[in-house]
């Protein structure tokens, strides 16, 4: 197990025990990352009791007519990760979601070059989004941002006002 895949054990760890101490509901929705998220948060020792679920969609309508992206919004924005995530934390019915998007890689895609990443997350009172320029594989690019996304919920669970 590689360092960055240990820390995301324990942080999954730590936010499942989180979620579970105050009756939380957590949800993701993929684009980028093609269910690692979903698999990592699912891993979560007693994930039943507080992980709704997630959607991988790839596709710009299927993330327009599930998840309410507004139509030409670009994939690779901000805008796009927090409204998937506002749109994943309305159909879970979920206390907080976190969203992925952007460009894995290997080549640049729309402009954006290979490494953009966009986690978006929302929860009933807030929502925002964080930037990432990763370098490396598209497995690379994949691994750290599931790592930076399953953190971003450990973040958001531990800022007190924000769930």
């Amino acid at each position: 197990m590689s360092l960055s895949e240990a820390q995301t054990t324990d942080d999954v760890a730590a936010l499942g025990e989180i979620a579970r101490r105050r009756g939380l509901r957590i949800a993701v929705v993929e684009s980028l990352t093609s269910g690692g998220l979903a698999h990592a948060v699912g891993a979560g020792s007693d994930a039943s009791e507080w992980f709704v679920g997630g959607i991988v969609a790839y596709m710009t309508e299927v993330k327009e007519v599930l998840l309410g992206l507004a139509a030409g919004s670009d994939p690779t924005s901000p805008e796009c990760a927090e409204q998937l995530a506002a749109g994943g934390r309305d159909l879970f019915a979920a206390d907080i979601c976190v969203a992925t998007t952007g460009v894995g890689g290997p080549d640049s895609e729309d402009g954006h070059p290979a490494g953009t990443v966009y986690l978006g997350w929302a929860t009933e009172g807030a929502h925002g989004h964080r930037l990432l320029e990763l370098d490396g594989s598209p497995e690379d690019v994949m691994a750290t941002t599931v790592a930076s996304a399953v953190g971003l919920i450990l973040d958001t669970l531990q800022t007190a006002d924000a769930v």
